[in-house]
C-alpha cells in the first residue's frame, strides 16, 4: 500500500511548475515566465518551447540556431582571415540567391517561433493590465528578430540585381600590371537624341594592389592625336594615332566608334568605352584594364543617395544658363552660384560643380571633377552605404556601367577599403602639370615620362607619407612642352595637389565679400573679365 502512495506527489509538483503549468501561478510569475519566455525565442530560438511547450519543436530549432550561430562565427573568421573571399560570396549570383532564401526561411521560422511562444505564454492568464504590454514586447522582439533577417534578404536582393545590372558576370579576370590595376572612369551623357557617350571627363584611378594607394591621372577631353595601344582594332584606322584634326578630340572617340567602327569590337558590350579605354592607355603609356562609365544625367541621384558631398571650394562656381554667343562662348544670367568656402553639395550642385566652365578654363573643371570624386571616395563609409543601400544601389543601376568582372568584386572591394583615408596623388595632362596648349601638341615620351614617376612615387617605401612628388612645370618649362622638348621633372618636397592648404577666395582685392548680387552685377554689366578675375581659383577644392 505504501508505493502506491509514495508516487502520488510526484504528478502534483509537475502541475506546480510554474513555466509548463503556469495556471496555478501567482499573476507576478506569470508575468515574469511571459517576458522569459519572449527573451529567450529573442536570443535562444528554439529554448522556450523546450522549457515550456514541444520539446521536440524547440530541439529543432535549436539545432538551426546553433547551425547559424557556426555559419555567422565562420563569417567573422572570414572577414578577418580573407574578406576578399567573403565578398565574393556574398555578390556571387547563385551563392547571393541562396543566402536570400536561406534569410527569408529565417525569418518565417522565428515569426513562426514567436507565435508558438505567444501560445505557450497564455494572455488570457495573465493579469488584464499586463496583457497588451506583453503582446507588445512579443511584438517588437518579433520585429527586431524576424523582421531584421527579412529586411536583409531584401537588401541583399537589391545589391544582387545593382550587381547584376551594372557589372558584367561572364567578364574575364583581372590581373594586375606592374603591381597595379588600372581603371578608366569616364563621366558623360547618353541623350534619347545621341548615338554614343561623348565623356566629358576622363581619369584613370591607378591603384596598388597591395596597400591600395591611388593616383588619379585627368585626360582632358580635347586632347589630339591619342595614341591607341598595342592590339588595338582601332591601329587599323588610325596607325599614326587620332590624328584627323581638330575634330578628333579623344572624348568623340567613343561617339564615332559605336556610329562607325563597332564591327572591329565583335562580342563586346561598349565598343566607343573599349576604344576610349585603348586611347587612354596608349596616351598614358600604361595598361588600362576595365573602364567605369558614369552617366551624367543620373549622376545627381547618386549623389543625393549618399546624402551629399562635403568639400572646400576655391571660388565661386557658377550655374551656367543657356548659351547666347556660342562662338565665344558666352552664357546668360547665370542660374545661381555656387561658393567659395566649405560646403556640402547635393547632386544637382555636385553635377554643376564638376561641369561648369564658364569664365575658366577646361583645367579648372579638371580639377574640381577629381575633387569630387575624391569626395565621393572618402565619404561613401560603411555607415553611409549601410543606411542608404537600398538608394545608392538604385542611383547606380542608373549611373554606372562597366566591364569589371562581377566575380571579382570582392577584391575590388578590399582594395577599395584599403584605400580609403589615404593620401591621393593626383596628375593632369594640362594644367597645372602641363602647359595649357599641351593638349593640341602632345609629347607622349613626357607623358610616359611623368605617369611612370607619379606610379613609382607611390610604390616606393614611403608612399603615403607626404613624400616625393613631381614639382608642378614653370610657365617656362611648358613651353618648352609644347614644342616637344622634354624638361626634367625633379622630385621636390611640396605639399600634394590634393591638400586642403588653400585659402578660399570670398573677397575681392579691396577686401569687399564677394556675393551672388555682385557677380550678377558685373554679368548685367557685360563685364565678363571682372567675373574671371574673381573666380580664378574656382579649380582649388578639397575634400572634407
Amino acid at each position: 500500500m505504501s508505493t502506491p502512495q509514495s508516487r502520488q506527489p510526484a504528478p502534483q509538483t509537475a502541475l506546480t511548475d510554474p513555466v509548463r503549468h503556469p495556471a496555478s501561478a501567482p499573476a507576478p510569475v506569470r508575468t515574469k515566465r511571459a517576458f522569459l519566455l519572449v527573451l529567450m525565442t529573442l536570443f535562444m530560438p528554439g529554448s522556450a518551447q523546450i522549457v515550456a511547450g514541444d520539446r521536440k519543436l524547440g530541439r529543432a530549432a535549436l539545432r538551426v540556431t546553433l547551425t547559424v550561430w557556426v555559419l555567422v562565427i565562420l563569417a567573422l573568421v572570414l572577414l578577418v582571415a580573407d574578406r576578399s573571399l567573403l565578398i565574393n560570396i556574398i555578390t556571387n549570383p547563385f551563392a547571393s540567391l541562396l543566402i536570400v532564401i536561406f534569410l527569408i526561411a529565417l525569418a518565417i521560422g522565428w515569426a513562426a517561433l514567436f507565435i508558438n511562444t505567444l501560445r505557450l505564454i497564455r494572455p488570457v492568464l495573465l493579469a488584464p493590465g499586463m496583457r497588451p504590454i506583453v503582446g507588445g514586447a512579443l511584438i517588437l522582439a518579433m520585429v527586431l528578430s524576424s523582421g531584421s533577417l527579412g529586411y536583409a534578404a531584401y537588401l541583399l536582393n537589391v545589391g544582387r540585381n545593382a550587381i547584376g545590372s551594372i557589372f558584367n558576370a561572364n567578364g574575364p579576370a583581372i590581373d594586375p600590371v606592374d603591381g597595379r590595376y588600372n581603371f578608366l572612369m569616364m563621366g558623360g551623357d547618353a541623350g534619347a537624341d545621341r548615338t554614343g557617350r561623348r565623356p566629358d571627363s576622363l581619369s584613370v584611378l591607378s591603384v596598388d594592389a597591395k596597400t591600395g594607394q591611388t593616383a588619379i591621372i585627368s585626360v582632358p577631353r580635347n586632347l589630339q592625336n591619342a595614341q591607341f595601344s598595342e592590339g588595338s582594332p582601332m591601329r587599323k584606322i588610325y596607325p599614326d594615332g587620332y590624328n584627323c584634326g581638330d575634330e578628333c578630340l579623344i572624348n568623340a572617340l567613343n561617339t564615332e566608334v559605336t556610329n562607325e567602327h563597332k564591327d572591329l569590337y565583335p562580342g563586346v558590350a561598349d565598343p566607343g568605352a573599349q576604344a576610349t579605354l585603348e586611347a587612354v592607355s596608349g596616351t598614358l603609356g600604361i595598361k588600362v584594364q576595365a573602364y567605369v562609365l558614369v552617366d551624367m544625367d543620373g549622376f545627381a541621384k547618386l549623389i543625393d543617395a549618399m546624402g551629399g558631398i562635403r568639400i572646400k571650394a576655391g571660388g565661386w562656381v557658377p550655374i551656367s544658363g543657356d548659351m547666347v554667343d556660342e562662338a565665344n562662348g558666352i552664357h546668360g544670367m547665370p542660374l545661381g552660384w555656387i561658393p567659395a568656402g566649405d560646403q556640402k553639395l547635393d547632386g544637382y550642385h555636385a553635377l554643376w560643380y564638376g561641369r561648369s566652365r564658364e569664365f575658366v578654363d577646361d583645367y579648372a573643371r579638371i580639377q574640381r571633377q577629381q575633387c569630387v570624386q575624391q569626395a565621393m571616395l572618402k565619404q561613401l563609409d560603411p555607415a553611409t552605404l549601410l543606411s542608404k543601400f537600398e538608394d545608392i544601389a538604385n542611383a547606380g543601376t542608373k549611373v554606372v556601367e562597366s566591364n569589371i568582372s562581377s566575380g571579382q568584386l570582392g577584391s575590388f572591394v578590399d582594395l577599395a577599403m584599403k584605400a580609403k583615408g589615404r593620401d591621393v596623388s593626383r596628375l593632369t595632362i594640362g594644367p597645372p602639370d602641363f602647359d595649357a596648349s599641351f593638349s593640341t601638341v602632345p609629347d607622349f615620351d613626357l607623358i610616359h615620362q611623368r605617369v611612370s614617376q607619379l606610379l613609382a612615387a607611390q610604390s616606393s617605401p614611403s608612399a603615403g607619407a607626404a613624400g616625393d612628388v613631381l614639382r608642378e612645370p614653370s610657365a617656362g618649362t611648358g613651353h618648352l612642352m609644347a614644342a616637344g622638348l622634354t624638361p626634367a621633372a625633379t622630385p621636390a618636397k611640396t605639399t600634394p595637389p590634393s591638400s586642403s592648404d588653400f585659402t578660399p577666395t570670398t573677397t575681392t582685392p579691396g577686401g569687399e565679400p564677394i556675393t551672388e548680387k555682385m557677380l550678377n552685377a558685373f554679368k548685367s554689366q557685360g563685364n565678363e573679365q571682372a567675373i574671371r578675375d574673381l573666380v580664378s581659383t574656382n579649380g582649388q577644392c578639397a575634400p572634407l
